[in-house]
């Protein structure tokens, strides 16, 4: 039976993405990946400056809303989430990633660096999660930037200490978050998205963003309507632990 034009409308449904950490790089791509796709996509900012995220929302008008959040900051969370009031998530994912100390052996790593790190790239994605969860539908999906290198299997080579301490914690706050989750239907993902061309990864990264980020919004949407916990690399493939 052909459907009216209010039946269509009254049946349609814009599914929403909520990307922390989207003012530039991967981010910020893959929130017009998203958008170009058809979603509505939520980014977060730290700063008042103004950000390629805001460019974007401006060619993407209607498609892109910019909010402003600091994860290093829990004061910060408790106002987003009030001004997220009534919005449905289908998609909450946590990009966030700072380094320093690459060539430092961790027992020389200042205390400050070491904490700097860890909350940015391990607390901070967490306390998101547990603060904003519940605006994200039973079906939906909770995923995190994590990395290659906070695998400990894969750390053959030592270097970029801190870091690879951070992503591991990261996997690990998330594996007991997903313990916790057991009785519920979504799914929930670390995303290893590889050595990347952006201001972390640096000149010398072998890929772009441009090549790159398509990839990873594939593996995050493949992922909608599962359960469970994945650890995945930019290909869908498993990451060991």
């Amino acid at each position: 039976m052909p459907h009216s034009p209010t039946d269509e409308h009254t049946h349609e449904h814009t599914p929403t993405a909520l990307i922390v950490g989207a003012s530039r790089g991967l981010g910020c791509a893959m929130a017009a990946e998203l958008a170009d796709r058809g979603w509505s996509v939520i980014g977060t900012v730290r700063g008042t400056a103004r950000t390629p995220l805001d460019d974007l929302a401006d060619r993407r008008p209607g498609r892109i809303r910019v909010e402003h959040l600091d994860l290093t900051e829990p004061g910060h969370l408790p106002p987003l989430r009030e001004r997220l009031a009534g919005v449905r998530l289908d998609v909450l994912f946590v990009n966030a990633g700072i380094t320093n100390n690459e060539q430092t052996p961790i027992g020389a790593v200042p205390t400050q660096d070491f904490i700097d790190v860890m909350v940015t790239n391990a607390l901070g994605p967490l306390r998101v999660i547990e603060a904003l969860d519940d605006l994200v539908t039973p079906s939906g999906l909770i995923g995190v930037m994590s990395s290659g290198q906070g695998s400990i299997t894969h750390n053959t080579t030592g270097l970029r200490e801190v870091y690879r301490g951070s992503k591991a914690a990261l996997n690990m706050f998330l594996r007991s978050y997903a313990a916790r989750q057991a009785d519920t239907d979504r799914a929930l993902l670390l995303l290893a998205p590889g050595w990347i061309r952006t201001e972390l990864g640096g000149a010398d990264a072998p890929y772009t963003v441009q090549e790159s980020v398509p990839l990873l919004v594939d593996v995050l949407l493949s992922r909608l309507g599962g359960t469970g916990l994945a650890y995945l690399d930019r290909f869908g493939r498993p990451v060991p632990w």
